[in-house]
C-alpha cells in the first residue's frame, strides 16, 4: 500500500512559470508592469506636480560663477537671472500631462512633498524600471535625500513590485540609465552616480536577465539623458561632446543609429519617446523637431516646457515609465 501523499505536496508549490511571465505578472499583479526598452509603446508614467517651494527663489539669490540662483540654505538652485514665472510653469506641467493623456498614457500622480523639495518635479530619477517592476535608488544630493519612500509608497500603493533597494553608500539616479535594447542597459557614472550605485543596478538586473554597461560621463555632466534618448530601436539622438567616445562606437556597434542633436538645441536630448519614432519635445526646440521628422521619420509632439527646464531637467526627467509594451 503506497504511503498518502502529503498536503504541500498536492497543493505546491510551483516555481513555474516564472515571475517574469505575463500571465503571472497580470494575475498576481493586476498586470505586466515594467519595461524593456525606451521605446515600445508606453502605457503609464509616474509624474509629481511642481513644487510650490519654486515661489520661494528670488533673483537677488544670483550667482555669476554659476550661472544660477542658489539657495544659501541648499533647497534650491534656478538656471535663470529671473525668479520663476510660476503660472506659466504650473501651465506648461499641465499642458505635457494633457498632452500624455491624450495620447492615451495613463498618469500617476505622486503626492506633494515639502516645500524644500524644489527639484521632486523630477520623477524619473528615483527608480528605474525593468521587465516586471521597479527598483528604487539612492538620490546622491541631500536636498533631495527622501523622495526615495514617497515614490515606494507611490508605485507599491498602484500595485508594482519592488525588485530592490539600493543601500550602503551607492548612489544613483534614474536620469543616468536608459535601455538600449531588452536584454542591455547602460548606466552614466558620474558626480552624482558612483561606480558602487553601478555594482548595485547590475546585481538587481541581474535577476531580470539583463546586463548593463558602465559609462563614464565626462566632466560635470550628471546624468546620461542629458547626453541621449532613444527614439527607436535603432536610432538615437545624442550630444556626442558629452559621451565617451568608446560609447558611441559601441551604439553603433549594436546597431543603433546616433543623430547628433543641432548645437543650441542640446535640450532635445531630454525629450520623452511614447512609442517607436514618436517622440514629445519641447516646442522651443524646431530645429531638432524638423531635423528627426524631415530625415528620420520620427513624429515630433511639441508641448511648451522652457519654464521648467530652467530648474535643471526637461520632459524625460519630469516623467518615469512604469509601463511599456513588452
Amino acid at each position: 500500500m503506497s504511503n498518502p501523499k502529503n498536503v504541500h505536496e498536492v497543493l505546491g508549490p510551483e516555481p513555474e512559470p516564472g515571475f517574469l511571465d505575463r500571465e503571472e505578472l497580470r494575475s498576481n499583479w493586476g498586470r505586466a508592469w515594467g519595461a524593456a526598452d525606451e521605446v515600445s509603446q508606453l502605457r503609464t508614467v509616474l509624474m509629481r506636480p511642481p513644487n510650490p517651494g519654486l515661489r520661494n527663489i528670488r533673483p537677488d539669490a544670483w550667482s555669476e560663477e554659476l550661472q544660477a540662483c542658489i539657495d544659501p540654505a541648499g533647497s534650491w538652485y534656478w538656471r535663470d537671472r529671473n525668479a520663476p514665472d510660476w503660472e506659466k510653469l504650473v501651465a506648461q506641467y499641465a499642458g505635457y500631462v494633457d498632452t500624455l493623456e491624450s495620447e492615451g498614457i495613463e498618469v500617476l500622480m505622486a503626492p506633494e512633498l515639502p516645500e524644500t523639495f524644489t527639484k521632486s518635479i523630477y520623477t524619473r530619477d528615483p527608480l528605474i524600471t525593468v521587465p516586471g517592476g521597479a527598483v528604487i535608488l539612492r538620490l546622491a544630493p541631500r536636498m533631495r535625500r527622501g523622495e526615495e519612500q514617497s515614490i515606494t509608497r507611490t508605485v507599491a500603493a498602484a500595485g508594482m513590485p519592488i525588485l530592490g533597494t539600493l543601500t550602503g553608500t551607492a548612489v544613483a539616479e534614474g536620469g543616468s540609465f536608459v535601455k538600449l535594447r531588452p536584454d542591455l542597459a547602460a548606466f552614466g557614472t558620474s558626480i552624482r552616480c558612483n561606480h558602487e550605485g553601478f555594482l548595485h543596478i547590475r546585481r538587481h538586473l541581474e535577476a531580470v536577465g539583463m546586463d548593463v554597461i558602465e559609462v563614464p560621463l565626462p566632466g560635470y555632466c550628471i546624468h546620461i539623458d542629458g547626453s541621449m534618448v532613444m527614439l527607436d530601436h535603432d536610432l538615437a539622438l545624442v550630444e556626442s561632446a558629452e559621451l565617451p567616445y568608446e560609447f558611441i562606437v559601441e551604439l553603433n556597434r549594436l546597431g543603433i543609429e546616433t543623430v547628433e542633436v543641432p548645437r543650441g538645441e542640446e535640450w532635445a536630448v531630454n525629450s520623452l519617446t511614447i512609442a517607436p519614432r514618436k517622440v514629445v519635445i519641447g516646442a522651443h526646440l524646431p530645429r531638432t523637431a524638423e531635423l528627426l521628422t524631415s530625415k528620420f521619420n520620427v513624429e515630433t509632439i511639441p508641448v511648451e516646457y522652457d519654464e521648467i527646464q530652467k530648474n535643471g531637467g526637461s520632459l524625460h526627467c519630469s516623467t518615469m515609465e512604469l509601463q511599456r509594451d513588452w
